[in-house]
C-alpha cells in the first residue's frame, strides 16, 4: 500500500504544476520535478512500471522544460504557443499506438505488470504530451484530455484514488488550460 503522505504531497505538487503551466509560468516545472520525484515510488509500489519509468522521464522532462521555457537552450527566443499541422498528429498517434502494443506485449510477457496496455498507452501518450508542453504544443491539452480520463480507469483499479482523483481535477483544469493557451495563440496570430 502507497503511503497516503507521499501520494497527498504527489497530488498537490501536480495540480500546482498544471495549474502554473496553464498559466505559461516557468515555476510549473518546479512543481513537476518534485512531484514526478514523488510519484515514481508511487507507480512502482502500485505495480505500473511503464508509469514508474515514466515519471523518471518526467523528471528529466522537467529539467529541459524549465531550460527551454527560461530560454536557455533555444538562446533569446521567446518561445510561443504554436499549433501542429495534422500530419504531426498522425505521427504522433501512430508512433503511441505502435509503441503502446509492442510495450504492452512485453510487458504482458515478461513483467507481472497490472493492465499492460493501458498501462503502457498512457505512458507512450504521456511521453509525447509532455514533449508537446515543454513545446508549447497547443493541443498538447487535447492529448491530455485523453490520457488523463483513461489513467482514472488505471489508477482506481490500482487503489490509487487520491491520483485517480488527481485526474478528475486535471480534466478541468485542461479545458480551461486549453482556453488560455487558444486565446494567448490567436491573440500572437491576429
Amino acid at each position: 500500500m502507497v503511503n497516503i503522505v507521499i501520494e497527498s504531497i504527489a497530488v498537490l505538487t501536480a495540480i500546482l504544476y498544471l495549474v502554473l503551466a496553464a498559466k505559461e509560468d516557468v515555476r510549473c516545472w518546479y512543481a513537476a520535478l518534485i512531484s514526478s520525484c514523488l510519484y515514481i515510488y508511487i507507480m512502482f509500489q502500485a505495480g505500473l512500471y511503464m508509469e514508474s519509468l515514466l515519471q523518471v522521464f518526467y523528471v528529466l522532462m522537467a529539467v529541459y522544460g524549465w531550460l527551454h521555457w527560461k530560454n536557455i537552450i533555444n538562446g533569446k527566443h521567446t518561445l510561443r504557443i504554436k499549433s501542429w499541422n495534422n500530419l504531426n498528429h498522425i505521427y504522433a498517434v501512430i508512433s503511441v499506438i505502435i509503441l503502446a502494443i509492442l510495450s504492452g506485449i512485453v510487458l504482458e510477457k515478461y513483467t507481472q505488470a497490472a493492465l499492460p496496455f493501458i498501462d503502457a498507452f498512457t505512458t507512450w501518450g504521456a511521453i509525447v504530451t509532455t514533449y508537446m508542453v515543454a513545446k508549447k504544443i497547443l493541443e498538447n491539452w487535447i492529448y491530455w484530455f485523453v490520457i488523463d480520463s483513461i489513467s482514472i480507469y488505471l489508477y482506481t483499479s490500482r487503489g490509487l484514488y487520491l491520483t485517480a482523483f488527481l485526474f478528475v481535477i486535471y480534466l478541468v483544469i485542461i479545458v480551461f488550460g486549453y482556453r488560455s493557451w487558444k486565446r494567448t495563440l490567436n491573440q500572437t496570430d491576429g
